[in-house]
């Protein structure tokens, strides 16, 4: 295993390990902001605001409103934002989206679905950004890093959306032989005691989403959070059928929506389409992401609430094993 490198400094001092993930049509400035105040990375995908013009103006709250909070409470970790940046021909605004996310500085780039390319990488690094990459498997981490990028996201089997099939086991173990970077890792991580055993796998973070779907600040139907808190993993089905990638939701949804879960179609990866993001939120509108997470979660808290919590389990876990604080 590689001697790990340094972990970029936009990255340290947070309250806790914990990267939020960008969830489509659920992740809007209200949650991100709750999830930065509360000392951990939040996150949203670009295509969420809508119309295009939106995204400037997100930036310009979040950015406004997370430096008036920073000098209010000097002493307090305050995270940084990320925008999720979905690299795929057919999304037309990806070109608009990553100028206007260079112009605000954004200091993290998470990247889907293809590697990022050079230039995109270098207008980061422009100004001290840095990008990390969605991976499900080894080619796919060995491609982002021959692109450049900084750090990987591991999408192991269970994570929410879409989703790998490797165990978070297998997956970090195999990509720390050749890379000594920082590592989030995704996968049915909903509390502090997991997000302790992110780290002792070898990964640097835990990428959390589903456990924020359940708040009172996700931009989500109360049926879909109380559905969340009502399932269990295995009320949790495997299909490509909504987007053209395989990802996770929950079987509720599905049924409600007329359609078979132990019966469904497979979808023509070919057909994906980013075009503008609407036609993907009428679909994910009535059918839910969700990771095997979900049997974890029961109440639908406060983003702050969540990482409070989850840093109490935390430390405890870690004094359960005798480590130091």
């Amino acid at each position: 295993m590689p001697a790990a490198k340094l972990i970029p400094p936009v990255l340290q001092n947070l309250a806790l390990p914990v990267i939020a993930s960008p969830m489509f049509i659920v992740s809007y400035p209200e949650l991100v902001l709750a999830q930065c105040k509360a000392g951990i990375v939040g996150s949203f995908p670009a295509l969420n605001a809508r119309p295009a013009e939106l995204l400037d103006e997100w930036l310009t709250q979040i950015q406004a409103e997370l430096a008036n909070f920073k000098a209010a409470n000097p002493g307090k970790p305050v995270g940084p934002i990320a925008v999720n940046q979905i690299v795929h021909a057919s999304n037309a605004r990806l070109e608009h989206d990553v100028k206007v996310c260079v112009e605000h500085k954004v200091p993290i780039f998470i990247t889907s679905l293809r590697a990022p390319p050079k230039e995109m990488i270098d207008a980061v690094h422009s100004y001290g950004g840095i990008v990390l990459h969605d991976v499900i498997n080894i080619r796919h981490a060995e491609k982002a890093i021959e692109a450049g990028v900084d750090g990987l996201i591991l999408v192991a089997a269970g994570a929410g959306g879409h989703a790998g099939t490797l165990s978070p086991f297998a997956l970090v173990g195999e990509v720390r032989k050749f890379f000594d970077g920082p590592i989030a890792l995704s996968g049915s991580i909903a509390t502090g005691e997991a997000v302790l055993a992110a780290q002792a796998m070898g990964a640097d973070f835990a990428y959390v989403g589903t456990r924020f779907i359940a708040s009172q600040e996700a931009h989500a139907a109360l049926e879909y959070k109380q559905s969340i808190t009502s399932s269990a993993a295995s009320d949790i089905i495997y299909t490509n059928l909504f987007t053209g990638v395989h990802g996770n939701y929950i079987r509720e949804s599905i049924v409600n929506s007329g359609l078979d879960p132990e019966n469904l179609p497979v979808a023509d990866k070919s057909k994906m389409d980013f075009s503008s993001g609407s036609s993907k939120a009428k679909a994910w509108k009535d059918i839910w992401g969700a990771g095997q997470g979900v049997g974890q979660i029961e109440d639908i808290p406060t983003a702050g609430e969540i990482v409070a919590r989850m840093k109490s389990e935390y430390d405890a876990a870690r004094a359960r094993l005798g480590l130091v604080a």
